[in-house]
C-alpha cells in the first residue's frame, strides 16, 4: 500500500511513495501527529538525482524491519529539498554545527515543536565508514527520547537559539569599493589550483560564479590577458576536456569526485549548466576562441533536448544512475567504442584524443576525458588542427547515437521558477549574443532564433503555470504547483526577464519584471538590510531564514540586489538602488575573506562599484541601421550595462530611460547615458563604439 506521499507532485517523494516507512510530507497531519502521540521527527532530506540517498532508500527504507520500528516510534516526513530550500537550509545548518558537515540524504532528528537534537547525513545498514548502523541510530535516539528527555530538550534549545544567531542580519558599514574586489580577485588567484584548474581539493566542484567573477572584472577594465582572467579561462578549459563535461551529448555533471575533472558525480542539473553555459559564453566574448562558444552551445543543446518540457518550461535533473548503477549510460568500453566508430582511422584518431584502453580509467571503464589537444592530435595524424574539432564532433555523433539506445537515467520533471529563471536567462543571453546578424528579430534586434524561442517559451510557461492567479510559485509538475515561492525565484525570473528583454526589446518582460520587483521588496524585505528567503506571509517555521552565502546555485540575497540594482539603471528609481545597496552592505568584507562562498555577491558588488552604462535605443525601423548599432552593443560582454529599446511612440510603461528621447535626423539612435545623464545620441556604430569604451 502507497503511504501519504501518493499524491505528492515531487518526483523524489514519489520515489518513495512505495516504502514501507509511513511516510509523510511536511504538512500540518505530520506535525501534529507528532506533538499527539508525544513522538520525534524523523526528517529525511533529498532530491530525486541524489545517488546516495537510492542507496540509503534501497539499504534501509525499503527494508521492512527497520521500517516498522520507524514506524513505531517516530513520525517520518520525507522533503525533496528543491521544493523546500527554507527547511533544507535550517536544517541542514543544524546537521553541520552538529557533525562538522553536511550533505544529502540529510538525516536529522527534530522534537515535536521542530527543534533538532541530532543529525547527520547518510548512514549504513551496518557499522562501516566509521559510522554507526542506521538502525543503531534508530534505537539509540528512541531510548534517549524515553529515558533522557532533558538532554534532548537542553541540545534543542542550544541548537535553535544557535540557528536564530545565525540566521539574524550581518550589518556592515562596507561597500563593495574598488581596492576591496581587487583583494577578492587576488584571493581568488592566489588559491588557484594551476595543476588541474580550479578550487580546492576533491570533491571539486565548478565554482561558475567566481570565474564569472573574473570575467567581469576583466571586461570592465581589467587585464584580459591578468592572472584572474587566465585563471577563470584556465579553469573553464580544464572543465571541458571531458569527464565532469559530457563531451559525446554536451552538459555538465554537478561535480567531479577527484582532483582531476576525470570522474563525475555523474547527475546533470539545471542550474548548473545555465550557470556554466553563460560562463562558456562570456568567455567567448572576451577571448574570441570558439572553443568555449562549441561549449556554450553543446551546452544549451543538451538543455533543449533533455531537459525541456513541450510547453516551454525546464526539468529540474537527470539521475545519477540507470539500471541501479551509478554512472553506466555515460561510461563506454573499449569495444563499445569500436563498434560506434567502426572505421579504423577514426577508432585511432579517437583512442589517441582520449587515451582510450582495455583497462578504462574508472571501475574498468572509460569516462571519456581529453588526453591530447588539438595541437597534438593535428601533428600526430597529419591534419589541420582546425579539423580536429570537426573530425572529434563526427565522432561524437556516432557515440551519441549508440548511446541513445541505452535506458536513460531518470528525469526529475518538476519545474523550479528560481532554475528557469537561471536557464531563461542563458537562453536569452545567447539568443541575442550568437545571433545571426544578417537579419533581425520582431524589434531590430538580431539574435539565435531556436534560442531566441526556448527563451520566449520558457518566459510564458513560468508565468502561465507558476503564476496562476497572479501569485508566483516555487514548483510545478503535471498541472499541480505547490503553495510555497522563495525570495531566489523572485530574483531569478526577475533577471531571467530582463535578459529575455534586452534581447527582444518586448516591454511586457520589462513590465512583469518591474510587477515582480514590487512584489519581492514587499514580501521578502528585512527592514535591517537584504531580505528573507521566505515571505513574510509565508508558513512559521523554527527560524525564518536569511541565507546570505553562495552555495550550488546563487544567492537569493545576492539575486536580490543585482535585480533591484539593473531595474534602478533602467528607472531611475532610487528606492531599488537603496535596497540593493543595502543588501550588499550585508556581505561586503566576508565575500572578500572567503570569495568562492559569496562569488555572486562579488559579481553584483563589481557591478554596483562600477560605472554603470545605461544605453537607450530609439529604433527607426530601418534594419540594416538598428542592426549597425545593437550588433556593436552586443559585439561584446558589457557586463556593467544595462540596455533599453523601443520604436517611437514610448509606451507610458516602458523604462524611464526612454522617455523623452527622439530620433536623431530621422535615423536610430542610441544614447549612452551614467546616471542618467547622457552623451550626445550616437547614429553610427563607430560613435557609439567610442562611447561604450570611453
Amino acid at each position: 500500500m502507497p503511504n501519504h506521499l501518493a499524491s505528492e507532485s515531487s518526483p523524489y517523494l514519489l520515489q518513495h511513495a512505495h516504502n514501507p516507512v509511513d511516510w509523510y510530507p511536511w504538512g500540518d497531519e505530520a506535525l501534529a501527529r507528532a506533538r499527539a502521540e508525544d513522538k520525534p521527527i524523523f526528517l529525511s532530506i533529498g532530491y530525486a538525482a541524489c545517488h546516495w540517498c537510492h542507496v540509503m532508500a534501497h539499504e534501509s527504507f525499503e527494508d521492512n524491519i527497520t521500517a516498522a520500528y520507524m514506524n513505531e516510534r517516530f513520525v517520518n516526513i520525507k522533503v525533496d529539498r528543491e521544493q523546500r530550500p527554507d527547511l533544507d537550509g535550517i536544517y541542514m545548518a543544524a546537521v553541520v554545527a552538529l557533525t562538522g558537515s553536511g550533505g544529502w540524504p540529510m538525516s536529522v532528528f527534530l522534537t515535536p515543536d521542530l527543534r533538532p537534537f541530532y543529525g547527520g547525513t547518510y548512514f549504513p545498514p551496518a557499522p562501516r565508514y566509521n559510522m554507526p548502523s542506521f538502525r543503531d541510530v534508530l534505537t539509540s535516539l528512541a531510548d534517549a527520547w524515553t529515558n533522557q528527555r532533558d538532554e534532548i530538550e537542553r541540545v534543542g534549545a542550544q541548537l535553535k537559539e544557535r540557528l536564530m544567531r545565525q540566521s539574524a542580519t550581518q550589518t556592515s558599514a562596507s561597500t563593495f569599493t574598488p581596492e576591496l574586489l581587487a583583494v577578492a580577485e587576488k584571493n581568488l588567484v592566489d588559491s588557484y589550483d594551476w595543476g588541474y584548474g580550479g578550487w580546492g581539493a576533491a570533491p571539486k566542484f565548478p565554482q561558475t560564479m567566481a570565474i564569472e567573477f573574473l570575467l567581469a572584472r576583466a571586461a570592465m577594465g581589467g587585464e584580459v590577458e591578468g592572472a584572474g582572467s587566465r585563471a577563470a579561462l584556465h579553469a573553464l578549459q580544464a572543465m571541458a576536456r571531458g569527464g565532469m563535461y559530457d563531451v559525446v551529448g554536451g552538459g555538465f555533471s554537478r561535480y567531479s569526485v577527484d582532483t582531476f575533472w576525470r570522474v563525475p558525480h555523474f547527475e546533470k542539473m539545471l542550474y548548473d549548466n545555465a550557470l556554466l553555459a553563460r560562463a562558456y559564453l562570456h568567455a567567448w566574448q572576451i577571448s574570441g576562441d570558439p572553443f568555449y562558444r562549441r561549449i556554450v552551445e553543446e551546452t544549451l543543446d543538451f538543455a533543449a533536448r533533455e531537459l525541456t518540457h513541450p510547453d516551454g518550461g525546464f526539468y529540474s535533473s537527470l539521475d545519477a544512475d540507470s539500471e541501479g548503477e551509478e554512472g553506466k549510460f555515460y561510461v563506454w568500453t573499449k569495444e563499445e567504442i569500436r563498434e560506434a566508430l567502426f572505421d579504423n582511422s577514426e577508432i585511432e584518431f579517437f583512442e589517441a584524443a582520449y587515451g582510450i584502453t582495455d583497462a578504462g580509467n574508472w571501475e574498468g571503464k572509460t569516462v571519456l576525458q581529453r588526453t591530447l589537444d588539438d595541437a597534438s592530435l593535428a601533428t600526430r595524424f597529419k591534419i589541420n588542427v582546425e579539423a580536429v574539432p570537426i573530425k572529434l564532433a563526427e565522432c561524437h555523433v556516432k557515440l551519441l547515437s549508440a548511446r541513445s539506445k541505452r535506458i536513460r537515467p531518470g528525469t526529475d520533471d518538476k519545474m523550479l521558477t528560481a532554475w528557469n529563471g537561471l536557464m531563461l536567462a542563458a537562453f536569452a543571453e545567447a539568443a541575442r549574443v550568437l545571433g545571426d546578424h544578417t537579419k533581425s528579430g520582431r524589434s531590430g534586434m538580431p539574435h539565435h532564433e531556436r534560442y531566441y524561442e526556448l527563451a520566449a517559451r520558457n518566459a510564458a510557461f513560468i508565468l502561465s503555470r507558476l503564476r496562476p492567479d497572479g501569485i508566483l510559485r516555487r514548483s510545478w509538475r503535471d498541472g499541480q504547483t505547490t503553495h510555497e515561492v522563495f525570495l531566489e525565484d523572485y530574483a531569478a525570473l526577475i533577471l531571467g526577464l530582463l535578459e529575455l528583454y534586452q534581447t527582444d526589446f518586448n516591454n511586457q518582460w520589462f513590465v512583469t519584471a518591474m510587477d515582480l520587483a514590487d512584489e519581492m521588496t514587499r514580501r521578502f524585505n528585512d527592514p535591517t538590510g537584504g531580505f528573507f528567503d521566505t515571505p513574510g506571509d509565508g508558513e512559521t517555521l523554527l527560524v525564518r531564514p536569511k541565507d546570505t552565502q553562495d552555495n550550488a546555485t546563487p544567492s537569493g540575497n545576492a539575486l536580490a540586489a543585482e535585480a533591484l540594482l539593473k531595474l534602478a539603471a533602467l528607472t531611475g528609481r532610487g528606492d531599488l538602488r537603496d535596497l540593493g545597496e543595502r543588501a550588499l552592505g550585508q556581505v561586503a568584507r566576508l565575500a572578500v575573506q572567503y570569495p568562492t562562498g559569496f562569488a555572486r555577491w562579488l559579481w553584483t558588488g563589481q557591478f554596483a562599484a562600477g560605472k554603470i552604462r545605461q544605453v537607450a535605443l530609439i529604433l527607426n525601423g530601418d534594419e540594416q541601421n538598428e542592426q549597425a548599432l545593437t550588433e556593436t552593443l552586443f559585439g561584446r560582454y558589457r557586463p556593467n550595462s544595462v540596455t533599453a529599446a523601443t520604436r517611437l511612440p514610448v509606451a507610458q510603461d516602458a523604462p524611464a530611460l526612454l522617455h523623452d528621447r527622439p530620433l536623431v535626423n530621422g535615423l536610430s539612435a542610441a544614447y549612452v547615458c551614467d546616471a542618467f545623464a547622457c552623451l550626445q545620441p550616437a547614429t553610427a556604430p563607430e560613435e557609439l563604439s567610442r562611447q561604450l569604451e570611453s
